[in-house]
């Protein structure tokens, strides 16, 4: 998700230079960064958002079909959050908040609504995936690639005209 949000925020709203201050901590739109309280922490030993943590999914939104459910847990391992100073920019040019922590102020997983399949998360679906039970994500993913596979071998090939 944070390498997403960085493409986007560059090629799509149009911040040059934009980035993760885990990448570039002197970039001049830092839509992914640390959270407030823990910019002044030196030693960051113990500072990571770790294990399961709730998150509240978008009606309406992949992700939410993907789970058919509105209310998930999944496991974290990093200390780099979505900085909510560019979620409205990030909303205005297409990308939405899919899924937040329960109080709304942690991004957990942002969507394109009218891309076939773009989903980045927050958060480490490989952890609660097995081969005979993939995970909803990756579920999703298989099955937006099938259907999309399906769609376009049922288009009617155009004839080649050679001169």
């Amino acid at each position: 998700m944070q390498c997403a949000v960085a493409e986007f925020a560059r090629n799509v709203v149009g911040l040059q230079r934009a980035n993760s201050t885990e990448f570039d901590k002197d970039t001049p739109h830092p839509v992914i960064c640390l959270l407030d309280e823990q910019r002044t922490i030196t030693d960051k030993g113990g500072t990571m958002r770790l294990g399961a943590q709730p998150t509240r999914l978008a009606p309406r939104s992949k992700a939410a079909a993907c789970y058919a459910t509105l209310d998930i847990s999944e496991r974290h391992r990093h200390r780099y959050e979505f900085n909510n100073v560019y979620r409205q920019q990030f909303d205005a040019n297409g990308m939405q908040v899919a899924g937040a922590s329960p109080d709304g102020t942690l991004v957990e997983v942002v969507e394109l609504p009218d891309h076939p399949w773009f989903i980045g998360v927050q958060y480490h679906p490989e952890f609660k995936s097995q081969p005979t039970r993939p995970h909803p994500l990756f579920a999703g993913f298989i099955g937006a690639a099938l259907e999309r596979h399906v769609a376009r071998s049922e288009r009617p090939q155009q004839e080649v005209v050679s001169g």
